[in-house]
C-alpha cells in the first residue's frame, strides 16, 4: 500500500513509497514505480531511504545520489 510521501521541501520527485520488510516501493511524480531492495541497494541504504521517506524529506536527493540505478526492478 502506497503512503503520499509529505515532500517538506515542495520539490521532490518522489509522489508515494511502499516499505516492506527489506524493500521499498518508490513512485515518483511521472508515475514510474521502481523497486529498492537490500540485495540490489544495499541494506544500509534501504534503511536510510526507509527513514528518509517517513520524515518526509531528502527522499528524492537522496535516490538520486547513491541508488539511481540500483533498483531490482521497474513497474511501469
Amino acid at each position: 500500500m502506497f503512503i503520499k510521501y509529505k515532500n517538506l521541501s515542495g520539490a521532490s520527485k518522489v509522489a508515494r513509497y511502499e516499505i516492506m520488510k527489506d524493500a521499498m516501493a518508490i513512485r515518483f511524480a511521472d508515475s514510474s514505480v521502481y523497486i529498492y531492495t537490500n540485495q540490489s541497494a544495499d541494506p544500509v541504504n534501504i534503511e536510510k531511504m526507509k527513514a528518509l521517506a517517513l520524515a518526509g524529506k531528502g527522499l528524492g536527493t537522496f535516490i538520486d545520489a547513491n541508488v539511481k540505478n540500483r533498483f531490482m526492478r521497474k513497474i511501469r
